[in-house]
């Protein structure tokens, strides 16, 4: 048959590559169950104790009306942190986003609108820098300092204990990664299962080990914390700009110049406690096209863009990084022909013609079949690791599914792969920097999916309308059953329309988007 020579063609270049990507993966695994670290997590005490350093959050935005509203609302009543202001980038012309937040800007003095100096959409890094401007701009006219810059999305669920964590870790460290996750999903969305696979796997797993072997950290893009000196040196290195407005993936980017700066970086690693994982929680793309066009910006910028800029100059650990980030060039490609080869060979095996067709048994040589048996018990290996670490996260019943959404997975990174390379060249040709790819979001609107209520009085002291010592103070003397709201009226600590804008903002914790 036409299809057994075809076989036998693709079967060795596949089989090697398979081994050498999988034995580099078993690699990671054994550092994984073999070399764990303690990590030194502070006592709930320490967090409250700790003082706050003034924080800038910075969301940068184009396009996204629908969204962000729900997203401040919500994350102004959810994080347990006072100290903080946010500035959203919005272009001059994208009006509906513009009034979007500027409703919020009107109700909220935390949230401050920082527009354009010229039309959008240019680039996520040019956004953030123009952000980070009217940020300084803020500083000078209120004579203040923010010492700590976070980076956020449109869609993101910030978790309550982030800021905290990360004012904690902000001591030691010039750069604190908290992990990111998608929202649950079901069985049926295929893509976003992916993405909760794969986060899963990147999250517990990846990172945490590359940290352990002293790799340089890249930024997932939301819910990284800088120090402020440190963005204020790669500024001075880069012409005054601290994002690189030319590069589709300026997380990645800032994370590697950190580390060359000589700046300690840390991962916050995932804890998973009664009230859900303490992560950045956010929904990915549910279909095919979303997903490819997200990947692909991913790849252009992370493998190709960083090939072309950095080259493999770099020490021989952080080389080997460098494979691991670029090996999905080859891997994105190989993947799909591998399925199709099992499929192939699973079904012949199931019609009866042995382990090798008969046909084959005579072309392909032992070492051949040797090397294809331990690559696919590699492949075996690391579905089952997929799963586990899945589990751990979504639940066995969602991770069993695990290695079916592999071969989908396979087939959106090879589409998204060829995509990239395409608009990579075509970029080349023309001499231009590949544009950016914004992706479409959504906001949850089901409050189980969020994190618990926040008490009224913790939101009355992130709005500043009083201490944390007049709370504590209220709840000792208000009499039993009053409510805390009311007391703090009759004592005049807070006024009738203070405790209305707390109560909406306590509400809007489950508002859903597009409310």
């Amino acid at each position: 048959m036409w299809f057994d020579h075809w076989a036998v063609v693709w079967l060795a270049p596949v089989a090697v590559w398979i081994l050498l990507s999988g034995l580099d993966d078993l690699f990671i695994d054994l550092v994984f169950f073999l070399r764990r670290e303690a990590f030194a997590w502070p006592r709930e005490a320490e967090l409250a104790q700790a003082g706050q350093r003034r924080i800038a959050i910075l969301v940068p935005l184009w396009q996204e009306h629908q969204v962000i509203g729900p997203m401040l609302r919500h994350n102004l009543a959810a994080i347990l942190y006072t100290n903080y202001d946010i500035f959203v980038g919005v272009y001059p012309n994208d009006p509906l986003t513009l009034e979007a937040v500027s409703q919020v800007v009107r109700d909220d003095a935390r949230v401050h609108l920082a527009v354009g100096p010229h039309d959008g959409p240019t680039s996520k890094g040019d956004c953030l820098n123009f952000t980070y401007q009217a940020m300084v701009e803020y500083e000078h006219r209120h004579a203040i300092d923010f010492e700590i810059l976070i980076t956020h999305d449109a869609e993101d669920l910030v978790h309550p204990q982030a800021l905290r964590l990360t004012n904690w870790f902000s001591r030691d460290y010039q750069m604190v990664q908290v992990p990111v996750l998608p929202l649950a999903t079901g069985l049926g969305e295929w893509t976003h299962g992916v993405y909760c696979d794969e986060f899963a796997e990147y999250q517990l797993k990846d990172i945490p080990v590359r940290q352990m072997l002293g790799g340089f950290l890249p930024s997932n893009g939301v819910g990284t914390g800088f120090e402020r000196s440190a963005l204020e040196s790669l500024r001075a290195r880069n012409q005054g700009r601290i994002f690189d407005p030319d590069c589709l993936t300026e997380d990645y980017e800032t994370g590697l110049r950190m580390f060359a700066a000589g700046y300690r970086q840390v991962f916050v690693p995932l804890r998973l406690d009664a009230a859900g994982p303490v992560a950045t929680r956010e929904y990915f793309p549910h279909g095919r096209r979303a997903a490819i066009r997200q990947r692909s910006r991913w790849v252009a910028g992370i493998a190709l863009q960083g090939w072309e800029r950095h080259g493999w100059r770099a020490p021989r650990r952080q080389c080997y990084w460098f494979w691991r980030d670029r090996k999905g060039l080859a891997a994105n490609l190989v993947s799909p022909f591998a399925n199709l080869l099992f499929a192939y060979w699973f079904a012949s095996f199931a019609a009866g013609r042995g382990l090798l067709p008969s046909f084959l048994a005579g072309q392909v040589p032992g070492w051949l079949t040797d090397l294809c048996l331990i690559s696919t018990g590699i492949s075996v290996v690391q579905a089952a690791l997929r799963v586990h670490l899945s589990a751990r996260v979504y639940g066995a019943g969602f991770a069993a599914a695990a290695p079916l959404r592999i071969v989908w997975a396979n087939l959106i990174n090879c589409l998204a792969t060829l995509h990239a390379l395409h608009l990579f060249i075509k970029a080349r040709m023309e001499r231009q920097s590949p544009a950016w790819r914004k992706t479409e979001h959504v906001y949850p609107c089901d409050t189980a999916l969020l994190p618990g209520r926040p008490r009224l009085g913790e939101v009355m002291v992130r709005l500043r309308f009083v201490s944390t010592r007049d709370l504590q103070e209220a709840l000792m003397r208000k009499a039993l059953g009053q409510r805390i709201g009311e007391y703090l009226v009759e004592a005049g600590k807070i006024t009738a329309e203070d405790l209305e804008r707390a109560l909406e903002s306590q509400s809007s914790f489950s508002m859903a988007a597009g409310d």
